[in-house]
């Protein structure tokens, strides 16, 4: 029987990534990153291009806090079906 010392080596050689494996992982997170950056920046174009006054403006100058918490509310949904695409 194991003890609990070697049962949790053994979890934590199961999770490591092996060193050839390495190179695939780290190439699939940078695909999966610019991929997501893209798709958010895509998102933030068409809400400014969607937004009658410049969100810009509003924000910073006008120091408008319900827009700004709107567009956070947006950047967050954004980020999690992005999440949910790339996870699958």
């Amino acid at each position: 029987m194991l003890n609990e010392t070697s049962t949790l080596a053994l979890r934590a050689h199961a999770l490591a990534v092996q060193l050839p494996d390495l190179a695939g992982v780290l190439l699939t997170t940078a695909i999966f990153t610019a991929f997501g950056l893209l798709v958010f920046g895509l998102a933030y174009m068409i809400i400014v291009k969607a937004s009658p006054f410049s969100i810009r403006k509003e924000i910073e100058d006008d120091q408008n806090t319900a827009l700004a918490i709107i567009i956070g509310a947006v950047i967050i949904g954004v980020a999690l079906i992005i999440a949910a695409a790339v996870h699958g």
